[in-house]
């Protein structure tokens, strides 16, 4: 199994400088960690962004299926400036000073995870602070959300594997009502609802997010490796 930061995230060095980090060229990234990999074309899960990525991988022929979870960039207007809106804030209050002993707290922790998380109480103030601590430090991230919000995925209905959306009916920041603009755009595309998850649903339940990409794995053509996005 691989599972990749993309460039400019969490633990991975930034791409080469002068090339912005727009979707297609953190897809290229992954597509040059397939090669490496010697993957053909694995299924692939991808989250939130990772999620347009996955469906930008099954669009260029690179997967055998593809399950995206929350997937970014179906939305209006509006909603982009809402969801601009509310990953500015998070990244505020991550930077806040000892993350760690804040999120010890209760209310604290309900009310910095509201956003992403469905259900906030449950986090452990651990793995929380080690989250705020990578989005804090991350090279990428403001660039590349102005660079995803200025447009929207292209070629869906190109895409020709099996294709699961799901999403969690608590995701605050990319609204469920998205979730259907994706299914009507891909041909054959599934959608499932994780009920009660955030849009970081792996964090909310990732016993479910598990098995639910393992089981479209099992219904979908056989091939040798998974590759998270």
């Amino acid at each position: 199994m691989l599972a990749p930061d993309l460039p400019g995230f969490g633990h991975s060095p930034a791409l080469d400088a002068g090339t912005p980090p727009a979707p297609e060229a953190l897809t290229d990234a992954l597509e040059r960690d397939l090669d490496a990999a010697g993957w053909d074309r694995p299924h692939v899960a991808g989250s939130s962004l990772g999620g347009w990525i996955a469906l930008e991988l099954a669009r260029r022929g690179r997967v055998a299926s593809v399950v995206a979870i929350s997937p970014a960039g179906m939305w209006t207007r509006r909603e982009s400036l809402y969801a601009q809106a509310l990953l500015k804030l998070t990244r505020l209050l991550a930077s806040a000073p000892a993350p760690e002993r804040a999120l010890g707290l209760w209310p604290v922790r309900v009310a910095s995870g509201a956003i992403v998380f469905g259900r906030p109480a449950r986090g452990k103030p651990a793995e929380l602070a080690e989250m705020a601590r990578l989005l804090v430090g991350s090279e990428a991230f403001d660039r590349a959300r102005e660079l995803a919000h200025a447009t929207q995925p292209k070629g869906l209905n190109e895409i020709s594997v099996p294709t699961l959306i799901a999403w969690g009916t608590r995701d605050r920041l990319l609204l469920p009502r998205q979730a259907r603009r994706f299914v009507r755009e891909i041909p054959g595309a599934e959608l499932r609802w994780l009920d009660g998850l955030g849009h970081l649903a792996m964090q909310d339940d990732p016993e479910l997010v598990a098995r639910t990409i393992a089981e479209w794995i099992r219904q979908s053509p056989a091939r040798p490796a998974a590759a998270p996005a």
